[in-house]
């Protein structure tokens, strides 16, 4: 049984649940960080951390790992050209499953995206089998995390890589926050604006479980789409509603709105101007992004609970979030007393 992992993308939202479940579980974890004094998330003593980016020769710490668990990515959707994206999605993955091979770490589990596979729709949703779609071929971060992909599962070194495809996810422990925006766009909020697409949400803590899973049910050089539900941007927003307790007035986004407002992005892009805003991002908020899930279920074994479990916890992270963040401010406004 494995007990020994090193993980990268500690600090972000699948990362930080992962390192829980995993020290929760017994494992010994050896995380990557970029400074160790500033990014102690957890302390445990099971858990080490190792400081360096994903360029540094990091060999000497893979001693005793059985398996390497690759999360981290370049995901900021800003930036105007892939240069950045394949330098650390696809050529330092690589670079880091030929130092595993090297020093016999036994499997590397790539933390992809489903967006490299074709989407679909309710009735026909896109899976494993599916290619990746003339839409997200034009994503800089799809196209990255697709061309890695295809060169580690190219590979033939004697560490085993297996590929998980995780949806669109939810959860606490999103400090940045990333996919967490779409809640906090929302959440006690009096008017919420919903684009006319939907997409696949699943929970963190299940993308974690299947990490874990994959571990001993994975197999070599397979992919496994990680997804839960299909919902329509008004669906999942009506979700949320009932999770915080609230009834915001809901206004739908015409389409031609959005691709008109994605065009204006093209154009500061193609001005060197660094915005997130295109017509390929616009016209996936549009669509009906959605995905199967009987891969992951048939050959890892996963569950899979109602999305409003992952809202409830990514609502209570920031909620306490909130409540700290007050409390810091006031300490900071109190006068001292002499």
């Amino acid at each position: 049984m494995v007990k020994n992992v090193f993980i990268t993308g500690i600090t972000g939202l699948l990362g930080a649940n992962l390192a829980e479940d995993l020290l929760s579980q017994g494992f010994n974890v050896k995380a990557l960080v970029r400074n160790s004094s500033k990014r102690k998330l957890f302390v445990h003593p099971k858990l080490t951390y190792v400081e360096g980016t994903l360029e540094s020769d990091i060999s000497m710490h893979l001693n005793e790992a059985e398996v390497f668990i690759h999360i981290a990515a370049e995901t900021r959707q800003a930036l105007t050209a892939y240069k950045p994206y394949y330098k650390t999605n696809v050529l330092a993955t690589h670079k880091l499953y030929q130092t595993c091979n090297n020093v016999g770490v036994k499997q590397f589990i790539l933390i992809s995206s489903a967006n490299t596979m074709g989407y679909g729709t309710m009735e026909n949703p896109g899976h494993e089998a599916k290619p990746i779609s003339d839409l997200f071929s034009r994503s800089f971060y799809a196209r990255s995390k697709w061309e890695a992909e295809q060169l580690l599962l190219a590979q033939t070194g004697s560490t085993k890589v297996v590929v998980l495809n995780p949806t669109f996810m939810i959860g606490a422990y999103d400090r940045k926050p990333s996919s967490g925006k779409i809640i906090l766009m929302a959440w006690k909020k009096k008017l919420v604006f919903y684009p006319p697409g939907g997409k696949n949400f699943v929970a963190a803590k299940e993308v974690s479980q299947a990490v874990i899973k994959s571990m001993e049910k994975g197999k070599n050089k397979e992919r496994y789409l990680i997804s839960n539900e299909n919902l329509s941007y008004r669906a999942f927003f009506r979700r949320l509603n009932t999770v915080a307790g609230q009834s915001p007035l809901m206004i739908p986004i015409p389409r031609f709105i959005l691709i008109g407002i994605g065009y204006a992005g093209d154009f500061l892009r193609a001005l060197g101007i660094n915005t997130s805003i295109s017509s390929t991002n616009m016209k996936i908020l549009c669509i009906n992004n959605w995905y199967a899930n009987q891969k992951s279920i048939g050959e890892l074994g996963m569950r899979y609970a109602p999305v409003e479990h992952a809202l409830m916890d990514a609502v209570g992270y920031f909620e306490k979030q909130r409540n700290r963040n007050k409390t810091d401010l006031q300490a900071q406004t109190t006068p001292s007393q002499v």
